[in-house]
């Protein structure tokens, strides 16, 4: 998993509640085996008009968020079903962040074992943040991940968390700041499994 520490980009409003994980990654493309290779079709239904060519009403096909690293959006975001693809398709289209008053729950989870930072900070916030990135051009903000603290180059300035559960929001925290998933903090007690394994004659 690429560690965060620190991430400056692009802002791309998606400005809408209950945006479920059959928007973000229809199931005609979950026949993948490998975790890239979905960016194309994030958003798919939303981005593409029935004839296949992209919908310039769609937010995400306006030349001014092309290479938008961070995805500010509505409460509830990745509600529906808890295909992990969600995440995969959001981090391979180029989003390191998504800001939101709240995820769904199990998105949550898989947005921070992927390394899909979720910013969680209060409602009025997100609809300033989205209303800027509608109104100004290019704009930028920066997710500090060490300072947990989000901030633009125009006075904006604002603390958020990853869980709020403070416990596990320092786990999380931690895991993100290194770069560990599941294998990788398994792997950060290799040693005591090799001795484990040592005595029980596996090894």
């Amino acid at each position: 998993m690429e560690p965060f520490v620190r991430v400056k980009g692009i802002v791309a409003p998606l400005d809408r509640p209950n945006v479920d994980t059959d928007q973000v990654i229809p199931a005609q493309f979950l026949k993948r085996i490998e975790r890239t290779g979905f960016g194309p079709f994030l958003f798919y239904h939303w981005r593409s008009l029935p004839d296949g060519k992209p919908n310039p009403s769609f937010e995400l096909n306006h030349p001014g968020y092309k290479g938008a690293s961070i995805l500010a959006t509505g409460r509830n975001f990745g509600c529906g079903s808890s295909r992990e693809h969600a995440v995969w398709a959001l981090t391979d289209y180029g989003f390191r962040a998504i800001i939101a008053p709240s995820f769904a729950e199990i998105f949550h989870k898989n947005c921070l074992e992927n390394g899909l930072v979720p910013v969680l900070v209060p409602e009025d916030l997100v609809a300033q943040i989205i209303a800027m990135a509608k109104t100004i051009a290019g704009y930028q903000l920066t997710v500090d991940l060490e300072r947990c603290h989000v901030y633009d180059d125009l006075g904006l300035s604002a603390p958020f968390v990853v869980h709020a559960d403070r416990e596990t929001h320092e786990f999380r925290r931690h895991c993100l700041l290194n770069g560990l998933d599941e294998i990788g903090l398994t792997l950060q007690q290799e040693d005591k499994i090799l001795e484990y394994e040592r005595r029980r004659g596996i090894a």
